[in-house]
Formats: structure tokens, C-alpha cells, sequence
């Protein structure tokens, strides 16, 4: 799919990634494509909307453009236009809860296209980029724990609904895993989240905090060192956090030659520097297993993913 182009009122316009393009194609269909050709002008309304000039070449990720930009007082700052869904909905008061406190600033937004003007970090200094799985491990711990002591605002979307939700999707998935084990630990996940469906939490949870979701900020800012981006806000338990950073760099867990050893390293050191009780954070992480898996089979996979089986058989009653 061709993409479209913002002009920068200079002669050099850029034009929004093939790749976001074809990624809201392939997600959402015909709503995609239209809200991938309606971008450019969405870009450039709130460019001068908000007095931003542009300071650079566009980023993405799956589903955002982000416009590097300088502010009418000089201030660099990042424009991030995403289309508004359950996930993404929650952000802007999400950010506003943390204040800046372990997370990205937010500067300004419009609830109703979805549209943010955040702090500007550094996209080239992530947690992916300390080499030391421990210590790269600790430092988004220790971040994890300044997100999810803020309680979530009301109207966050929240885990229970989830937990629900995933429950009742279970019976339907069951069967399309080929492996009887892999059907028995799926439905342990089930039972795992069934038991702690009745206190889901209400701390603000980031849900997708791994290491690329964590980046440095400016050099001279006085912020940091490492805070988070990109969050799927939830109100819930923190233990249902766990499960990217336990998943992330698993050739780290291969590499040590005994992989349930590995995991539970991480899952001890995790709970620990959180003060979680044990029990419930493997319960939560059980569940957010069976998220993981109820996608990717819905999505046509028909065996679990291997380290998403680690994980759960190293965790699960049954493993």
C-alpha cells in the first residue's frame, strides 16, 4: 500500500511508513487502509493546531506515527497520532496519572482522535541495549514498581473484565491444540485465573512493558534514567505484569542450559524487588499466558508458543 505524505512546508515531504500502512491493513481491514490515508492530514492538523514545527524523520510501531517536533518555546517533543481502540483509549489519562513519575510526559492531547504530544526521549537508548540480562532485568523491575504504585484513575479499563473475557474464550480454543498436554496446561491457566478472577487489583498497570518500551531521556533533561513508553493501561493486580520481561531475550534462558531454573531466577527476582506474593503472581502470569495463547490460536496457531510453554509448565501446578 503506497503511503501517504505529510509536507513539512519544505521540499523534502515524508511520507507515513509502508509498513504502519500495510500493519492497519492487515489488522483492520478497510478501516485501516482509511485511517492510514487519512493520516497526513491528521499530522498536519495538529501541527498547526498546536504550533509544532517538525525536527526529523517519522517513526512507528505497529499501530502509531510518531512526528518528531519543537514546540512554538523551542521545546523538542514527539506527536503521536494512533487510532482510538480499547487498548490505546486509556493512555493519555494513564501518562497523566504517573505524571512523569518512571514515565514518558505527556505534554498534550485531543481524546477524541487519540492524538498526543509526549515528552521527546531518546529512541535510540532502550533497556534492550544493556547487555546484562540481570541488570537490564532489575532496572525494569525497579521501573515496573514506580508504575504500578500509582493507583489507576477511574475509568481504566480494567482486569477483571479481561479475566472474564479470556475465560470465556478458553472452551472454544481447547480444541484447536493439537498436543493434549498442551491443552491440559492451557486449561490450567484457565483454573489459575479462575481462582483469582474475584480480586483482579487496582493498581495502573502499563501491559506491554519490555525492554523496547523503555527508553532513555534526553541528554540534559534531568529525567530518568529509563522511563516508559507505549502503554495498554489496565487497572489490576502487578503480577499480571510479569510475563514480557520473562519472555524477552530468550536466548539469555536458552543459553543457561536449564530454562525452568532460568525462569524461576527471573520470577523470584522480579517478585522480590516488587513485594508480590508469590502464589498470586504466578497465578497472574498463568494468566497472561492464556492471553497470549487464546491470540495467537484464534489467529490459526494450533501449539503453543515455546517459551510461552516454558514459562506456564515452569509455573503451572502441572509443570
Amino acid at each position: 500500500m503506497t503511503g501517504g505524505r505529510i509536507s513539512e512546508g519544505g521540499p523534502s515531504p515524508v511520507e507515513v511508513p509502508e509498513a504502519l500502512a500495510a500493519a492497519h491493513v492487515r489488522y483492520e481491514g478497510e478501516a485501516g487502509r482509511a485511517w492510514a490515508a487519512a493520516l497526513p492530514g491528521l499530522a498536519e492538523a495538529y501541527l498547526g493546531r498546536w504550533g509544532l514545527r517538525r525536527d526529523g524523520p517519522v517513526a512507528h510501531g505497529v499501530a502509531a506515527l510518531v512526528v518528531p517536533v519543537v514546540g512554538a518555546d523551542g521545546t523538542p517533543a514527539v506527536l503521536k497520532l494512533q487510532p482510538v481502540t480499547d487498548e490505546t483509549a486509556g493512555e493519555p489519562d494513564a501518562l497523566r496519572a504517573w505524571g512523569g513519575d518512571g514515565a514518558v510526559r505527556l505534554l498534550r492531547s485531543d481524546p477524541g482522535t487519540g492524538a498526543m504530544l509526549l515528552e521527546r526521549l531518546d529512541p535510540a537508548r532502550t533497556l534492550a541495549g544493556i547487555r546484562d540480562d540481570t541488570a537490564a532485568l532489575c532496572l525494569l523491575t525497579e521501573l515496573l514498581a514506580r508504575l504500578t504504585a500509582h493507583p489507576a484513575p477511574p475509568g481504566m479499563r480494567r482486569l477483571g473484565d479481561v479475566a472474564a473475557g479470556m475465560l470465556r474464550r478458553l472452551p472454544a480454543v481447547l480444541p484447536a491444540l493439537a498436543d493434549p498436554a498442551e491443552r491440559r496446561l492451557l486449561d490450567a491457566c484457565g483454573r489459575a485465573v479462575r481462582e483469582l478472577a474475584g480480586e483482579p487489583g487496582d493498581r495502573l498497570l502499563h501491559w506491554d512493558l519490555h525492554y523496547e518500551n523503555v527508553l532513555a531521556p534526553l541528554p540534559g533533561s534531568g529525567r530518568g534514567p529509563w522511563l516508559a513508553i507505549d502503554p495498554k493501561p489496565l487497572a489490576g493486580d502487578p503480577g499480571f505484569e510479569l510475563l514480557p520481561a520473562l519472555r524477552n531475550r530468550w536466548d539469555d534462558v536458552t543459553a543457561t542450559g536449564d530454562v525452568p531454573r532460568a525462569v524461576r531466577r527471573r520470577f523470584d527476582l522480579m517478585t522480590d524487588v516488587l513485594g508480590l506474593d508469590r502464589a498470586r503472581a504466578r497465578g497472574w502470569t498463568l494468566g497472561r499466558v492464556l492471553q497470549t495463547c487464546l491470540w495467537e490460536t484464534e489467529g490459526g496457531a494450533t501449539v503453543l508458543d515455546p517459551a510461552q510453554r516454558a514459562i506456564a509448565e515452569t509455573l503451572s501446578p502441572v509443570g
